[in-house]
Order: structure tokens, then C-alpha cells, then sequence
């Protein structure tokens, strides 16, 4: 059993069941049943939401667990909801081929990092929407007085500069910010973060 499925093991939603603050504010700007990707979405609080909005979704994810805890939550709200189980470092999804990839929190050692930002990239059609949140190396400060997670590693910690590098600056931002938000997101997300939001779209 990998970290991962042994965070998800509980009955709780380590992260909530319901969708991240940044996705529900940007998801206006999906053009009506998009294609949409989420790597990395565990427990699929924001696979299940982004789908019961008419969204095609596929989570994606390296725990079975969180998967299983996604399709149990998709199934009580009577959602369809598409899974696949894989190690994100052998992720290849078919090129042009969606309108959207949300990332929420998916904090990856380089040079995974970069391959899946690589991927995500390759996968999105041009005018297909980039939506990112994740946590800056000033989480490493909030975490000494807040619940407000991370990993406790700063090669794992994301700044806007390094996300440009990684989308090889092919991406138009319509949103890039970096600062301090109040997260409410289960047990795993409580308090105070400092995080990066980026939301773009391919040329």
C-alpha cells in the first residue's frame, strides 16, 4: 500500500467532497461538456463536482484507494465518472485531445514535476484551459502555525516562474497570482496557506 492509499484509507475525504475554492470560482470559463483531465485528483472532490456541471472527467491517479473513494462519491450524487489508475510518471494521454486540465495541490518531485506539466500541456487543445493551485515555498512558514498542509519538502513547492518553465511558455495566463488564502478543504486543508494560482490557455 503506497502513501497515498494509506491516506485514503479512512472513511473521511482526507481533502473534503467538496470542490476546491479556485476551480468553482474559473469553472465558468469551460466551454459547456469540455473534455476535461484531472492528474493527481485522489478522492475526486473535484472530478465528481466539475462533472456533475455536464463536464466529461477523467481522474487520474496513482491510488486506488482515492479512486474507489471517488467512484463511491460520483455514485451518490449519480454521477458518471471516468478513473484511471496509474503512476502519473507513466501518464501519456493523446495529444490535443481536451479542453481543460485541472491540477489542485499536485505536488511532484522534479523532474516528474516537469513531465507532467509536459503532459498536461501536450494533452490540452489550442484554447483549452490550464486551472492550477498549488503551494509556494512560503508554505514551508505557514506550517509551523497552521493546519493548512503541504509537503514539507521546498524542491516539492511550486512558484509561478518555475510553473512558466515547466509549460515551456507556451501558456497565455488570463490568471497568475501568487499569495495568502484561508483554506477549507477537510482535515488535510485547514487555516492559512500561501499558494500559487495559475490559469491559462494554450495559443
Amino acid at each position: 500500500m503506497n502513501f497515498w492509499d494509506q491516506t485514503f484509507a479512512g472513511d473521511d475525504y482526507r481533502y473534503g467532497t467538496t470542490p476546491n475554492a479556485f476551480v468553482r470560482e474559473q469553472a465558468h470559463r469551460l466551454t459547456p461538456a469540455s473534455h476535461i483531465l484531472l492528474p493527481g485528483d485522489g478522492e475526486g472532490r473535484n472530478s465528481v463536482w466539475l462533472a456533475s456541471q455536464g463536464h466529461s472527467v477523467q481522474s487520474i491517479d496513482g491510488s486506488a484507494v482515492g479512486l474507489q473513494k471517488a467512484q463511491q462519491l460520483a455514485q451518490r450524487q449519480g454521477i458518471n465518472l471516468q478513473t484511471l489508475h496509474t503512476d502519473l510518471a507513466e501518464w501519456t494521454p493523446a495529444p490535443a485531445s481536451v479542453d481543460a486540465v485541472v491540477l489542485t495541490f499536485v505536488h511532484l518531485p522534479p523532474p516528474l514535476r516537469t513531465h507532467v506539466h509536459r503532459q498536461s500541456l501536450a494533452a490540452l487543445r489550442p484554447g483549452g484551459w490550464l486551472l492550477l493551485e498549488a503551494f509556494t515555498p512560503e508554505q514551508l512558514r505557514y506550517q509551523q502555525s497552521h493546519q493548512s498542509g503541504g509537503p514539507g519538502n521546498a524542491a516539492m513547492l511550486y512558484s509561478l516562474e518555475g510553473l512558466m518553465q515547466d509549460f515551456d511558455h507556451q501558456l497565455q495566463p488570463a490568471l497568475a497570482w501568487e499569495g495568502e488564502v484561508e483554506l477549507n478543504e477537510g482535515a488535510g486543508h485547514q487555516g492559512l496557506a500561501h499558494v500559487v494560482r495559475l490559469l491559462a490557455q494554450v495559443a
